[in-house]
């Protein structure tokens, strides 16, 4: 059955993969010193113009949210997250574990903005409760909704005039800038954050995210603090080569848009097939409503998650598409449903 679970279920891109083999027998030094990670960090800090961007890479999401969030927290300090947010939602408490708290808040679309993080600021005024410090959002969030340039400028503006921390999770940023929603690049969304991730694990690498700090007091001791948390890799070449290859010639970029494309395209092909959408996500997943009888008899032919109940008999699943996702495979869902939807519905 072919899955729409997830964006990581292939391996990698075939350049990368070509890439890793071509430099496999080359000596290199290790612990992310090697040529290819720092010429990976030079590309990087060209597309956010900023060759003092303090940059790193790690192999995974959860490792990076968890070094980077306890490293620009002190230990009175509070992480302000949306509900629905990765590191409140699947992270198995990462941050808590770290000693910090998570401060949840609701949101409709999976955004924060200024009027949701007010109270929370308001409700945590003294030293009896902890310190609400560093905003967490992701982009795109964990319900496929991509920040503005103008919501980002906002947020930003805000976390500046309350002494906050403004952090970005992107293991699908590239999702979020190459989205009809966007109108942002890296190097916008350097300007408005004190640090964020440039996810590669969802779009075409093995492994590996990219971690960019602009403030200069979050940059002091950072790679002491990787090492402490168990995430210097000593083989820091296999990171560099990817993040090397993905961003010499926008391949990134390349495969996000092909993964976008491909929800759209079945978003749009659904909808005209009477699908309704449990919200609007203009990036690889999306979220359309079913009957649940159809929902039954099409996860016999494909993986996917339920996401949410809407009703008695409708809910909510999630498809999400990747870089390798193929336009037959996007038709064969879509033929199957319109199938299902006659069997089921019309002859029930």
């Amino acid at each position: 059955m072919y899955s729409f679970k997830n964006d990581y279920s292939e391996g990698a891109h075939p350049n990368i993969l070509q890439a890793l083999l071509l430099h496999n027998s080359t000596q290199e030094e290790g612990y992310g010193l090697d040529r290819h990670s720092q010429n990976a960090i030079v590309l990087l800090q060209n597309l956010v113009d900023d060759q003092g961007a303090d940059i790193h890479l790690l192999s995974g999401g959860t490792q990076t949210n968890l070094i980077a969030i306890s490293a620009f927290l002190r230990p009175h300090e509070a992480c302000i997250t949306a509900k629905s947010g990765h590191i409140a939602t699947h992270e198995t408490g990462a941050i808590e574990a770290t000693g910090h708290k998570l401060l949840a808040v609701d949101s409709s679309d999976g955004k924060l903005t200024p009027e949701l993080i007010e109270p929370v600021l308001t409700e945590h005024h003294f030293e009896h409760m902890v310190k609400p410090r560093l905003v967490y959002i992701s982009n795109p969030t964990e319900l496929g909704t991509v920040y503005s340039k103008t919501e980002l400028q906002a947020l930003y503006d805000f976390c500046q005039e309350k002494d906050l921390l403004l952090y970005t999770d992107g293991a699908r940023l590239g999702a979020a800038l190459v989205s009809k929603d966007s109108g942002m690049t890296l190097k916008e969304m350097y300007a408005l954050t004190d640090a964020f991730f440039v996810g590669g694990t969802k779009i075409g690498a093995l492994l590996g995210e990219a971690v960019i700090i602009k403030n200069a007091q979050l940059q002091i001791d950072f790679r002491y603090l990787i090492k402490q948390r168990g995430g210097l890799l000593a083989k820091g070449r296999v990171l560099g080569i990817q993040f090397e290859e993905l961003f010499t010639k926008n391949l990134y970029f390349d495969l996000a848009r092909h993964a976008n494309e491909k929800a759209q395209f079945m978003a749009a092909e659904l909808a005209k097939a009477g699908c309704d959408f449990w919200i609007d996500s203009p990036t690889n997943q999306i979220f359309p409503v079913m009957d649940n009888r159809v929902i039954e008899e099409l996860s016999g032919r494909f993986q996917f998650y339920v996401w949410a109940q809407k009703d008695e008999n409708h809910s909510a699943i999630r498809l999400v598409t990747s870089w390798a996702t193929s336009q037959e495979a996007v038709e064969q869902f879509i033929q199957a449903y319109k199938e299902v939807c006659k069997d089921v519905l019309i002859h029930t």
